[in-house]
């Protein structure tokens, strides 16, 4: 029994909270700050997307294929709010089994402006209309993400029938075995805990931790896009023409509303304004400028030349870096794990993949894929008090838990593996069906031609 409660104190403080409601919950509170910084944060990671992602992503592709860019972004955007609202919410953030929730939530039946979600403090909860408003930005945010792999080849329709399938299947029960849990209140005694703890997700049981989505977002997305470019094949011309991004003004721009945004969606994360809230700002913004020296650094000592391009890569790797450890670690910890990240992810995307020959666009599996992998198994390491991190809470004992990192390395790895193999297996199954159904690749002549023109009829400059 000491080492199942050890256990489930590892995992007692997993990122996501879900819906505990104020069931049997002596005195809830709502406080007014808690509300406005997640009315703030949901903003913040929505301005990640549109216009952030799409002008970072839009920046790296040729002017041709500027305006496809934008608007998958845009769209994929619009057509996940819907699918949360319909049943993603419930799928996520209802019990049901350790894998998938169910549909009691579906339509967002049931919610009303008095329903409460919960944070991470006992008897402190926001509304759950701004939880779930802030967790649909996720979900819109993740499958965006994955476009850039496969970017200036893929038609439209592909995209969104894959994106509503790869939803579906990969990153809802992700978020439901990651993020789901009866919350804090739910932790009163041992037994009451063990109870608790056999109704929240499967990765969540095995204690993995992630605290704004390094496993859920980052990984998830980051495979899908390797499987993409992998099934889907190189651009036409790839190493035979010169391929250059079109804009690194828009690119820089669009990184920089990335690095604002990303305080939303980790500080936002932690649901409540207190002093969690301000060490993850400090440790999201050191990790990002430490990742940006590193590539940059990095750079400039094989290439000769420090680039804007690579400059930006290196904040966005940084970034991706500590999002899973942002909760955990400590402001060091944070600027260690931001070196790393922005050396490896270089290395990642200017060598490995070369040497494999695979095409991913704009590197999303060597920038979230990657710079996942490393944040999730990282988390293990600088979640450590013994290294500054902030350890882990027992909210049985209400009190920091005794810390093993070998444990929770082992718990760290079950997320990564996880991840790697239903999103990658879903991906693969996802791109198969898209390309039967409605055919995944553009004709040789709309590439050369651009989607800009053959997709939409439009162009995003007019020279």
């Amino acid at each position: 029994m000491k080492r199942l409660l050890s256990v489930l104190a590892l995992f007692s403080t997993a990122a996501f909270s879900s819906l505990a409601f104020a069931q049997e919950v002596a005195a809830p509170t709502v406080n007014k700050g808690d509300t406005a910084w997640v009315i703030v944060a949901t903003l913040l990671v929505a301005l990640m997307v549109i216009p952030g992602l799409a002008l970072f992503y839009g920046g790296m592709v040729r002017a041709k294929n500027m305006l496809s860019v934008l608007m998958q972004v845009f769209v994929i955007f619009s057509l996940m709010a819907i699918l949360w609202a319909l049943y993603g919410y419930s799928v996520a953030f209802t019990e049901g089994n350790a894998f998938f929730g169910g549909l009691s939530k579906a339509f967002l039946i049931g919610i009303t402006p008095d329903s409460l979600a919960a944070t991470f403090t006992k008897t402190v909860y926001i509304p759950e209309y701004i939880y779930v408003a802030f967790q649909l930005t996720f979900a819109a945010i993740t499958p965006a993400l994955i476009i850039g792999a496969f970017a200036e080849r893929v038609k439209f329709s592909a995209v969104l029938l894959f994106t509503v399938i790869w939803f579906t299947f990969a990153y809802l029960p992700m978020a439901h075995m990651v993020w789901y849990w009866a919350g804090p209140d739910a932790y009163t005694d041992a037994a009451a805990a063990e109870k608790a703890a056999a109704t929240a997700g499967f990765l969540f049981q095995k204690g993995a931790l992630d605290f704004a989505g390094g496993t859920v977002v980052h990984i998830n997305a980051g495979i899908a896009g390797l499987i993409g470019c992998l099934v889907i094949g190189k651009r036409i011309g790839y190493k035979k023409e010169f391929i250059a991004p079109h804009s690194l003004t828009m690119n820089m721009v669009g990184a920089s509303l990335l690095w604002i945004g990303w305080f939303g969606f980790n500080v936002g994360s932690n649901l409540e304004a207190n002093g969690l809230a301000a060490l993850v700002f400090v440790n999201t913004l050191l990790a990002a400028a430490a990742a940006t020296l590193a590539w940059v650094g990095a750079e400039w000592m094989i290439r000769g030349k420090p680039s804007m391009l690579g400059a930006t890569s290196g904040a966005v790797a940084g970034l991706v870096a500590i999002t899973p450890a942002c909760g955990w670690a400590g402001p060091m910890g944070s600027i260690v794990l931001g070196l790393v990240a922005g050396a490896v992810c270089f290395w990642s995307v200017t060598g490995v993949k070369h040497a494999l020959g695979y095409d991913d666009s704009l590197d999303a599996f060597g920038v979230h894929g990657v710079g996942g992998i490393l944040g999730a198994l990282g988390t293990a390491v600088v979640a450590n008090p013994a290294l500054g991190g902030t350890g882990v809470w027992d909210y049985v004992s209400n009190s920091v838990a005794e810390y093993d990192t070998l444990t929770q390395l082992t718990s760290q790895a079950w997320g990564v593996g996880v991840a790697l193999v239903w999103s990658g297996v879903v991906s693969f199954i996802a791109f198969k069906v898209v390309d039967v159904l409605v055919g995944l690749r553009v004709s040789e002549v709309t590439e050369r031609e651009g989607l800009d023109v053959a997709e939409h009829g439009e162009t995003a400059y007019h020279l």
